[in-house]
């Protein structure tokens, strides 16, 4: 089973940066995840899907509330994936969570399709 843990989270001021970590730990068997997802969920809304990036080849994706502000990137060799968000505003504040696919693959940002999940991590953008 993957597990995942987020840290990263903080307060910080409209259009600033944090970039949040996903450590993961799993087999070394390739097939015990296909992608690491990266969601949230802000205070009274649903769970909202961000970013991707598959493990075999890095493939991302982006929902278009993010892309261009938002990256998502892998260490390999450290087991973990990150998010770099940029110009944050109001509207990013939020509990923000790493996933993993595990059974489905490919890039879809539907939180249904990741079975596993971290703990989360609060991100607060407050001046």
């Amino acid at each position: 089973q993957v597990q995942l843990v987020e840290s990263g989270g903080g307060l910080v001021q409209p259009g600033g940066s944090l970039r949040l970590s996903c450590a993961i730990s799993a087999s070394e068997f390739n097939e015990d995840y296909y992608a690491i997802g990266w969601f949230r969920r802000a205070p009274g809304k649903d769970r909202e899907g961000l970013s991707c990036i598959t493990r075999d080849d890095g493939t991302t994706n982006y929902a278009d509330s993010v892309k261009g502000r938002f990256t998502i990137s892998r260490d390999i060799a450290e087991n973990l994936v990150y998010l770099q968000m940029n110009s944050l505003g109001f509207e990013d504040t939020a509990v923000y969570y790493c996933a993993a696919r595990t059974v489905v693959r490919g890039t879809n940002l539907d939180p249904y399709e990741y079975d596993s999940w971290g703990q989360g991590t609060q991100v607060t953008v407050s001046s």
